[in-house]
């Protein structure tokens, strides 16, 4: 088992408090801490903790895949750990986005790269070949927008703005409801000429504010819609995010976005875990590029409920949020007094959000982890033991049957190279 340092992405619409308190550095920060990640992504992959020496996870885990993965996850996902650990810290709107499915991360990044695209030209779409579901899990109360609202609420909602300007879109979505008016109306906004809608955006941004404080279904939109407008003037988002299902995540409540979903996170600090993967197709709230094509390719514009995912107590203090995917599972487990073992034959990661929690392994070492500071148990670790008072959360792959939790006695680790 090994201690991690990991990196934080100082993005601007970070915290300057959330992080660095959680870490018990000086807060606020300097600049904004937006996310911490910890992982093996090769964009900012953690470092391995081990007699004072440094070595990437990433490197670690190409020089001996089966040690660290298992062979179970080494022969579905090769030479990378499948997934990756954040830390989110949200101060500001994230832009509006979507990630793609497996096989159209495949082909687009196979045809940018048959096209020679540089993989860091701010208008490349992929830059890798897999897809990258995520799940959310709320520290804080968290704001976020997921997926779309059905249209008959959303031609209400736009009615109750009573923005002239609006006609043509109300008309779109009442004479083509469901997939094909919010389609129609989502790609019509992010093509027309920024010209043409900054005003409308101002407009109803006008009327948002006007509305926000008055009592009725849709007084949060309007707030939301305001706030939008303020960050991002003139951005089709705005109008967009209006469409969309707006979620208030209590702490301990989870969201999951599955590919094509189009979301954005707009205020709260959170626990995320995703397919290890960065492609990201952006469709407004942002100054970067926005590719409509492929944007329009990869979203599901059918209206659809968040996806919130049920806490499910799978072993002592642990309660695991499962999804359809292979690559992750999350759980969070409050450390019993009485202690409990954790073991898994594939890779974990833990992170430590609250108290203090000493892992112990097989040969008696012990490793004493702070809030905000993580462990990596690679595969062929055996079972270690955990004492606490503290909570922490598990990252591991979601393959079936790759492990077990209870009350197994500890064994001797494999040993491991990591040079």
């Amino acid at each position: 088992m090994f201690l991690m340092k990991n990196q934080v992405r100082p993005y601007a619409w970070g915290s300057r408090t959330a992080i660095p308190t959680l870490l018990g550095a000086p807060s606020p920060s300097p600049e904004p801490q937006a996310e911490l990640w910890v992982g093996a992504h090769p964009a900012d992959s953690s470092v391995l903790l081990r007699d004072g020496a440094e070595h990437p996870l990433r490197h670690a885990i190409t020089d001996d895949p089966h040690a660290l993965l298992g062979s179970q996850v080494a022969r579905e996902f090769g030479a990378t750990l499948p997934f990756l650990l954040k830390l989110l810290a949200a101060d500001a709107p994230l832009s509006l986005q979507a990630h793609p499915t497996a096989e159209q991360a495949r082909a687009g990044y196979d045809a940018e790269e048959s096209a020679g695209v540089p993989i860091d030209a701010p208008f490349r779409n992929y830059k890798d070949r897999s897809h990258k579901p995520e799940l959310m899990y709320a520290l804080t109360p968290f704001e976020a927008l997921c997926g779309f609202r059905p249209t008959e609420p959303t031609g209400q909602l736009l009615a109750e703005l009573a923005v002239p300007e609006l006609a043509e879109l109300q008309a779109t979505l009442a004479a083509q409801p469901g997939e094909p008016g919010l389609r129609a109306v989502v790609t019509g906004l992010l093509t027309a000429d920024r010209s043409t809608v900054a005003p409308l955006v101002e407009a109803v941004a006008a009327a948002c504010a006007a509305r926000a404080g008055t009592p009725g279904p849709f007084a949060r939109e309007f707030a939301m819609g305001a706030q939008l407008a303020g960050h991002y003037p003139g951005d089709p988002g705005v109008l967009i995010a209006l469409l969309m299902n707006r979620i208030d995540l209590a702490p301990g409540e989870a969201v999951f976005l599955p590919a094509g979903n189009m979301h954005a996170y707009l205020s709260g600090f959170g626990v995320e875990i995703m397919a290890s993967s960065d492609n990201v197709l952006r469709g407004g709230l942002t100054p970067k590029h926005v590719d409509v094509a492929e944007l329009s390719a990869v979203v599901t514009f059918a209206p659809d409920e968040p996806m919130l995912i049920p806490a499910v107590p799978v072993g002592p203090g642990e309660h695991a949020f499962r999804t359809p995917t292979p690559e992750f599972e999350l759980s969070r487990i409050v450390v019993p007094p009485t202690g409990r073992v954790l073991e898994h034959d594939g890779p974990q990661i833990v992170l430590v959000v609250e108290g203090s929690v000493t892992l112990t392994d097989a040969q008696g070492t012990q490793l004493v982890v702070e809030p905000g500071r993580s462990v990596f148990l690679p595969a062929r670790q055996g079972a270690v033991w955990l004492e606490g008072p503290g909570t922490l959360f598990r990252a591991k792959d979601g393959l079936v049957g790759t492990g077990t939790t209870g009350t197994a006695a500890v064994t001797e680790p494999a040993e491991l190279s990591l040079v």
